[in-house]
């Protein structure tokens, strides 16, 4: 027992002298970035996304305003293969820096173009942009049915490009359709090493993280007096901004998209920067929340539902299926009358005692049947890597693009051990042609999903979508 205790001292003392210290890191691409006051922030657009179609566009495909030069942003394979590209955009602001009704651009429209916009905002799209890797969300309110005084805060990404007008006079039934021409931005930036409220002090030379960037989309059909300057933006005069409050508005109409004669669009903005008590650690909790805890608790009990039914069907079938086998068995308990009845419909025999012969019993296609193993201990395998990277949190959702490239990358790595169970399995039940397998396994599932994607790619190349 001695001797024991002495090996255990020692390995203790060797694992703490092999025990080195401890380096903490940040992931690529998810590292936190400070901006001090003043600082100019870069504003990225997007893709324009629908809940209605599941075509995706690029921002500049729509006639928005643009800068002199755009300049695509560098994207990782996850991202193209997404068709998630970003794109420098005319959209300024200043760390810190309050600014109400900047103009953006004045651009005239013809009907094609107009109608163009219209038909994205009848079929609700909604368009995407991001701020120092966090994603454009506009934050609306909802009450439960049921108690109607509690509410629910919803992030929805992204703005939308427009929307139906609702008419006073509920006998009109035509469609009106409004454009959003008018953002503001709220930007929420969380100061470097302050601890509360109080110790806040403005003059921080550490910087500042953004921990949230939020809009309010607006419709307003800008006026101006005189001539229009196109040398004043982006600080043009414009007769629908209050100058004595700013961020609010003098009386105005919503700006209504005319598809037949088209028209002007003054497309202007706003930015608001606020203190928030969020950490840059915490930024991304406002995103992931589960915000109806009452819809998860019903999906829930409906799939335990959905298995116990399932499950009680399955036992009556196999039920059916033995009785004729137990009835076998207590055969020495019934009278020979009995037993000559049963041994006239048990003649053949049935159920469970027929699957003996085919057990051992090669498959018709044995080489099809390894190459399903094969693949399936593939899948496997990558989704349980994938799962535990996302874990360790490598697959961080602010490192965009990460969780499709991973999984594409798992997916190559994995054909090792899926040529290796291929082949195994054709040894097991005798199938001479281990290299037709193993080929096979590496070229039917990624030819079939390739021949898949290609043909839903050749629909959406059709429909000149970025996706």
């Amino acid at each position: 027992s001695e001797r024991r205790e002495k090996m255990a001292y020692l390995t203790a003392l060797l694992i703490l002298c092999l025990a080195g210290p401890t380096v903490s890191f940040y992931l690529p691409g998810v590292a936190p970035k400070t901006f001090r006051d003043g600082e100019a922030v870069n504003m990225k657009v997007q893709t324009l996304v629908s809940p209605e179609t599941p075509l995706q566009f690029d921002y500049y495909q729509l006639p928005f305003c643009q800068p002199d030069k755009i300049q695509d942003l560098p994207e990782n394979l996850g991202e193209a293969l997404a068709g998630e590209k970003a794109h420098t955009s005319s959209y300024e602001a200043f760390v810190k820096v309050n600014e109400y009704c900047k103009t953006l651009c004045r651009k005239k429209y013809s009907p094609q173009e107009m109608e163009e916009l219209q038909d994205f905002a009848i079929l609700d799209y909604r368009v995407n942009m991001r701020l120092d890797s966090l994603p454009l969300a506009e934050m609306n309110t909802f009450a439960y049915e049921d108690n109607p005084e509690e509410t629910v805060q919803i992030y929805n990404l992204g703005y939308p490009v427009g929307g139906r007008l609702e008419s006073e006079n509920t006998n009109d039934e035509s469609d009106t359709y409004i454009l959003n021409n008018h953002l503001r931005f709220r930007i929420l930036y969380h100061p470097f090493d302050s601890n509360d409220d109080d110790s806040f002090d403005s003059s921080d030379k550490n910087g500042n993280f953004i921990v949230g960037y939020q809009v309010v989309p607006f419709s307003i059909k800008h006026k101006y007096r005189g001539k229009f300057n196109e040398s004043a933006v982006p600080y043009n005069k414009l007769s629908t901004c209050s100058r004595a409050t700013p961020g609010q508005f003098e009386d105005h109409e919503p700006l209504v998209m005319d598809a037949e004669g088209g028209g002007e669009v003054i497309w202007t903005y706003d930015v608001e920067w606020k203190r928030s008590d969020v950490k840059w650690a915490s930024r991304w909790d406002v995103y992931l929340q589960m915000t109806d805890d009452k819809i998860h608790w019903f999906s829930i009990v409906n799939s335990l539902v959905i298995l116990i039914f399932l499950s009680g069907i399955v036992g009556l079938i196999m039920t059916r299926i033995l009785r004729k086998d137990f009835a076998r068995y207590n055969e020495a308990s019934l009278s020979e009358e009995e037993k000559t009845e049963a041994n006239r419909e048990m003649r053949e025999e049935t159920g469970w005692k027929l699957v003996y012969g085919d057990i051992f019993r090669a498959p018709p296609s044995a080489t099809f049947l390894s190459v399903y193993c094969g693949t399936g201990a593939q899948l496997a395998v990558m989704s349980l890597l994938t799962l535990f990277f996302a874990i360790l949190g490598f697959l961080s959702p602010a490192n965009r693009g990460a969780l499709l490239s991973s999984v594409l990358f798992f997916y190559v790595l994995m054909g090792i051990p899926a040529g290796y169970v291929s082949a195994r399995f054709c040894k097991l039940i005798k199938e001479p042609n281990h290299f037709k397998a193993t080929l096979y396994t590496a070229l039917l599932f990624p030819g079939v999903c390739f021949a898949v994607f290609f043909l839903v790619n050749m629909v959406a190349w059709a429909k000149q979508s970025s996706s």
